[in-house]
């Protein structure tokens, strides 16, 4: 049987990591066979991309050239990570998946969605996630949140006004793709878990 694909979306800030990180455990205790990947990266060709995105040092990366690197890591993560784990039967959780690319590029750089679609149509048609858990929470109360942005990370010095669009670009895709769930996230770390693990079992992608 193949594997369950779940991805999580969020702004910066938004808790993806301590999400997954107590999901991971809730997993683990209970005997899932899962794994955990991120976007971009998840593969060593993936995580090198990653690093070139990221670099803050490239400040004259253009945004079409931005959106193809993270559609070129996307594929080769896809084909090297995501595949073989679905195909054994795993559940797979990811941090980030072409969402964000809608989201950061298509609505952030102003590329537009079709944009994003059509340099996206491999994994868009080969590996539409079974659901998407977006973690929603306002950027600026997810930077004040986290004390600010990282000084070394170039998307999370992008700007305020770059990461509002960002967020509406989310809210945009949430009627498009009936499979994202927004989960409010302004509670508790605990909160929220406890608010992911009910909506997988509801959906029946965990036990």
């Amino acid at each position: 049987m193949r594997g369950r694909f779940v991805t999580f979306e969020g702004c910066e800030g938004s808790g993806k990591s301590t999400q997954l990180r107590l999901l991971g455990e809730y997993l683990t205790k209970t005997g899932a066979d899962f794994i955990m990947t991120r976007e971009p990266g998840g593969s060593a060709i993936a995580e090198d991309i990653r690093r070139i995105i990221l670099n803050g040092d490239y400040k004259e990366m253009c945004d079409e050239c931005e959106a193809l690197l993270y559609a070129a890591a996307r594929i080769q993560h896809l084909k090297e990570v995501v595949e073989p784990a679905l195909s054994a039967g795993k559940l797979v959780i990811c941090d980030r998946f072409v969402d964000s690319s809608f989201a950061y590029q298509g609505e952030g750089r102003g590329l537009g969605f079709k944009f994003i679609a059509d340099v996206n149509r491999f994994a868009l048609e080969n590996f539409p996630p079974d659901i998407t858990v977006f973690l929603d929470i306002s950027p600026a109360a997810a930077f004040e949140r986290k004390h600010g942005a990282d000084e070394h990370d170039r998307m999370e010095q992008a700007g305020a006004d770059f990461h509002e669009r960002v967020y509406k670009g989310y809210k945009k895709l949430i009627p498009l793709y009936p499979r994202i769930r927004a989960v409010d996230c302004g509670g508790t770390k605990f909160e929220t878990n406890a608010k992911i693990i009910s909506l997988l079992k509801g959906e029946g992608i965990i036990g």
